[in-house]
């Protein structure tokens, strides 16, 4: 019996003790600030990442959470990791929705709602493949990893990202090759592949990676046209990533700062003649298919970006409320800090309503059945989050006040010459002890004026696509037709609707007429229980 045949006896959803003992079943071969890493599982480097992912297995096992963290699979029946379900409703991509939001209140970024993401897209371009050519074979071969995968309760790592070379050239003209993951050998067993793929999330501490092109390819990038799932520790893979979150910092002054607790690895995966067997292969030269994959988890992906920034802003919300209060000041008297809270909650929850109007405005996927997020919302939620991320950072600092950057360093907190002084002077509400704002204060310089705050305004812009990306699937998909016939049905100029007519070509997605005579999926979203907590 294999490694992975051993891991289907397990229990269908494991813990976060169990996933972070399931990793020491792996050996990959991982650098982190060029040093060698012997255990993963052990590595102190990427604790805060196995944290943040620790808590989407515990969610799960929660009885309060269990509703809105688990699905059940059609198909198998079986009760799986919400973040392992293909969606089958409108109401299931409002229930991922909330469920990754939830996730990034606690962790900051979850990581693992990105196997959802792709899980999902390739569920989806496997059925249009099979119906381009008649078969079943894709299909079938995708739904038994996937069963695989949600009996197991892996973690799934993206490696889409290629490394790209020049980009003014596709990847059949690159000088080197390897830029690109690419076949380099097909043989009756299986296909090997050599490249590289660059801004894997949470790679070191995976269980899986799930390998797919990063872009539209051509006839002559069969070979770069491929889709595959090999295990983490795959021979001749390998990993050279980044500590996760700032795990390195003195913890022996008291609580930890967020990004101690929680943070997120990104890696280089380098793939010099990795064998993956056929069973693994889910595609390999459709090259025509390529782009619809890339479309396909870009939309979802954007769509899952969005609840996790809005998880994020909670965050900030809640911690500038708890730096008015303790620097003596009542938002909701005070204008000058009650217009950028308000400011701060309107970015949120605009963002967040494009994810819930892309959820509740999507439809199931002609060849699959399964439920796509609408392209529209999806994509201006994520563009709206990608450029106001600054402005985001900008008002948490507004409200806080410079102290989260003038502060003198956690050791004065310790420092019998200074501690007592500091903790009179540094205090502003008679109500709220000096360390209370202190912590607060450096939680807000952490997520925002930190290593890791770059990180997340940098993550936030790029991660996902470019807003240029955006703005083009935006402009690709809006219905500019519909409005442009509204207009001249007003005017009285009778012009009938020409489909090869270039700002008239995109009409009302998923309507049959200007009406919206066509329901939408059904919205059926899973509350939770109280708490019972007041």
């Amino acid at each position: 019996m294999t490694r992975d045949r051993m891991l289907l006896t397990s229990s269908r959803l494991i813990s976060g003790a169990e996933y972070r003992d399931s990793l020491r079943r792996y050996t990959p071969k991982v650098y982190v600030d060029g040093e060698p890493i012997a255990s993963v599982a052990d590595a102190p480097t990427l604790q805060p990442g196995i944290n943040a992912l620790a808590v989407s297995y515990d969610f799960a096992l929660d009885p309060e959470k269990i509703p809105l963290m688990t699905a059940v699979q059609t198909g198998s029946g079986a009760t799986v990791n919400r973040m392992l379900h293909i969606n089958e409703s409108a109401g299931d991509l409002l229930n991922k929705l909330e469920a990754v939001r939830l996730l990034c209140q606690e962790t900051g970024c979850a990581q693992r709602y990105l196997a959802h993401d792709a899980l999902n897209a390739i569920h989806q371009v496997s059925a249009r493949i099979d119906d381009a050519r008649g078969g079943s074979e894709h299909r079938a071969r995708f739904e038994a990893y996937l069963e695989e995968v949600q009996a197991s309760d892996w973690s799934l790592g993206i490696a889409m990202t290629d490394a790209k070379g020049d980009r003014s050239k596709r990847p059949h003209q690159q000088a080197n090759p390897d830029t690109y993951v690419h076949i380099v050998e097909r043989n009756p067993r299986g296909i090997v592949i050599s490249g590289t793929k660059a801004i894997v999330t949470g790679a070191p501490y995976m269980h899986q990676f799930l390998v797919m092109p990063s872009r539209n390819m051509g006839p002559a990038d069969a070979d770069f046209a491929v889709c595959c799932a090999l295990p983490v520790d795959a021979p001749g893979l390998t990993i050279v990533a980044r500590p996760a979150g700032r795990p390195g910092e003195k913890l022996e002054h008291g609580a930890a700062l967020f990004s101690r607790r929680y943070g997120q690895s990104t890696a280089v995966l380098v793939f010099d003649r990795v064998f993956v067997p056929w069973e693994r292969v889910f595609f390999a030269g459709e090259w025509e298919h390529s782009g619809s994959l890339t479309y396909h988890y870009a939309t979802h992906h954007r769509h899952s970006c969005i609840a996790a920034r809005a998880g994020f802003g909670d965050l900030l919300i809640g911690a500038g409320a708890l730096m008015c209060e303790a620097n003596g000041f009542d938002p909701g008297r005070q204008a000058s800090l009650r217009e950028p809270m308000v400011e701060l909650i309107k970015i949120t929850e605009g963002f967040f309503a494009c994810g819930v109007a892309a959820s509740v405005y999507g439809t199931p996927d002609p060849y699959s059945g399964s439920f796509m997020p609408e392209a529209v919302f999806a994509n201006i939620g994520k563009l709206l989050l990608a450029t106001q991320i600054y402005d985001m950072h900008r008002l948490a600092h507004e409200v806080s006040g410079g102290l989260i950057v003038a502060l003198p360093g956690p050791d004065e907190d310790h420092n019998p010459a200074t501690a007592a002084t500091l903790a009179e002077v540094l205090r502003a509400h008679p109500d709220v002890p000096y360390d209370k704002r202190i912590a607060v204060a450096r939680f807000i310089e952490d997520l925002t004026a930190s290593y890791q705050g770059g990180w997340y305004s940098v993550i936030s812009l790029h991660g996902g696509g470019s807003p240029a990306a955006m703005k083009q699937e935006i402009w690709r998909n809006y219905p500019l037709g519909s409005k442009v016939e509204l207009v001249e049905r007003l005017l009285d100029r009778g012009v009938l609707h020409d489909p090869e007519r270039a700002i008239t070509r995109n009409r009302q997605p998923g309507r049959c007429c200007d009406a919206g005579c066509s329901p939408p999926g059904q919205a059926i979203m899973v509350p939770l229980p109280r708490s019972g907590k007041a």
